[in-house]
């Protein structure tokens, strides 16, 4: 097996990590062979079509998904030994609210917090200046008092963003963030990568199309029936080949 390429960067390991990645779900091959490493500062899509593994990709990364054979590590450490969890934004595909209380705009992004606060203290001025500044960045902040039921899918997709930014991560996940959305939530999208991009961030995001995100793409990976069929970008200094 391959060694991982720690020598991304000389400041430590990389955000992502996989060598020879292979998952396997109801007795079939969904990623295999898959060599990758997400460097500090990438904002890395990873394309294809439907079916392709892109989803299945990430959440391996994350560690969601368990690896039938290969290695992947999250700043040099397995995902089951991770417990830096606080770098990392992951932006799922849908927001899912549970029955009773319906939860407000604000109260959804606030929970993205919570992996920076005590269970002994309430939320502090920072955690409220987080999440304002999360609201703006995905123009929210006007629907902040709102019911998530009542925004639309669009909407609801940037509230996602915004419990992530909430969090200040150094690394951001979305899985399909721009599926079944309107075109000024793509906008904010763009608006926010930029934002991200200025401030060094890292950035995977899993796509069937760029659309407007796409001049601020560094990287990309294209899947194909659970392989990477082409990349395309500068790979980071000692990746894998």
């Amino acid at each position: 097996m391959k060694p991982f390429p720690h020598d991304v960067r000389p400041d430590g390991p990389p955000p992502f990590a996989m060598s020879g990645g292979e998952v396997r779900l109801d007795g079939r091959d969904v990623l295999r062979g898959i060599d990758l490493v997400v460097a500090p500062g990438d904002l890395l899509a990873v394309l294809g079509p439907n079916g392709a593994g892109k989803s299945t990709l990430v959440k391996a990364l994350l560690g969601l998904l368990p690896l039938a054979a290969g290695r992947t590590e999250i700043f040099g450490v397995p995902p089951a030994r991770f417990h830096g969890w606080r770098r990392i934004g992951y932006v799922p595909q849908r927001l899912r609210v549970g029955g009773g209380v319906p939860a407000t705009v604000r109260e959804v992004v606030a929970s993205g917090r919570v992996a920076r606060q005590s269970r002994w203290r309430p939320s502090s001025a920072a955690d409220r200046a987080a999440v304002d500044r999360a609201l703006e960045m995905v123009g929210l902040t006007g629907r902040a008092r709102d019911s998530v039921h009542h925004l639309s899918g669009g909407q609801q997709q940037r509230a996602l963003i915004a419990r992530a930014l909430a969090g200040e991560p150094d690394v951001y996940v979305m899985d399909e963030p721009m599926a079944g959305v309107d075109a000024a939530s793509q906008a904010a999208l763009a608006g926010t990568l930029r934002e991200l991009a200025a401030e060094g961030r890292t950035v995977v995001l899993v796509a069937h199309e760029l659309g407007p995100v796409e001049p601020l793409i560094t990287r990309t990976v294209v899947l194909d029936h659970g392989r990477v069929a082409r990349e395309t970008g500068r790979a980071p200094a000692g990746s894998v080949a």
